[in-house]
């Protein structure tokens, strides 16, 4: 399959299989296993501290210490959007140079951005909004105009997985229905998105798919089946249960 931008998308499924994360002898994700096929939009909820941003960057290959396996992943298939936070909005770039970071693996360190790859630049920035945009510098812009600028990254990167972790922070309604469309038109065309987000009314909406997760796996399938008041209440019990002081699970 071809997308708006270009690019070859190659089916593949994504599976966890019995993973633990831990930090400092305690497991932030326990024994988690899930197949996840080609194609699907799957949120990831659960209570804070529940684990999934730590699930998110693992399958990211930001954190690289872990138990089990993950299959269905390469770094060049794909497209990760942290948390906005993240991002050092001090760095002195403009936004169209911020979208190009989206093409790190063709460009590599040297090369200079094409004529060819400019336009794609364009492109992408007009599919979130930002037509003009591409001389503001990012400390300039405001949150929802950061948000659709690192969307348009994620446009450009044009690989068949993408990894959002919590998109939806601090932006504005205007912001939020258009990235939606973002997500659909992957969603269509048969990318599979794994989305952080504390917003089950927005999940419940959307995502045809959801993972509830308090360190373990609360419930995997879909969102309706998944987002019950009895499952939530379990996934709330999890987390206040937890207890630094407990000892490592050798399981």
């Amino acid at each position: 399959m071809v997308n708006g931008l270009g690019g070859d998308l190659t089916t593949m499924d994504v599976r966890i299989n019995n993973l633990t994360v831990s930090f400092n002898n305690h497991p932030a994700v326990h024994h988690l296993t899930a197949s996840i096929a080609q194609g699907e939009w799957l949120a990831i909820v659960g209570p804070n501290g529940g684990g999934k941003s730590t699930l998110l960057n693992t399958l990211a290959g930001v954190i690289t210490a872990y138990e089990g396996s993950i299959e269905g992943l390469q770094p060049d298939n794909i497209a990760y959007l942290p948390q906005q936070a993240k991002l050092d909005t001090s760095f002195p770039i403009t936004v169209s140079e911020l979208v190009a970071t989206g093409l790190w693996y063709e460009l590599g360190f040297l090369n200079a951005v094409s004529e060819k790859q400019s336009k794609r630049c364009e492109r992408a920035l007009a599919a979130v909004g930002l037509q003009g945009f591409e001389n503001r510098a990012i400390n300039s812009l405001s949150g929802g105009q950061l948000q659709r600028s690192l969307f348009a990254r994620v446009l450009l990167q044009d690989h068949p997985i993408i990894l959002l972790d919590e998109p939806f922070n601090a932006i504005d309604s205007k912001t939020l229905a258009d990235l939606t469309i973002v997500i659909k038109r992957w969603h269509r065309n048969n990318r599979t998105v794994l989305m952080v987000t504390h917003d089950l009314g927005y999940v419940r909406e959307h995502c045809p798919k959801s993972l509830l997760l308090a360190r373990e796996c609360i419930d995997y399938g879909k969102t309706s089946d998944v987002l019950t008041e009895d499952n939530l209440r379990l996934a709330g019990q999890h987390s206040e249960a937890f207890d630094a002081n407990a000892p490592w699970c050798l399981n």
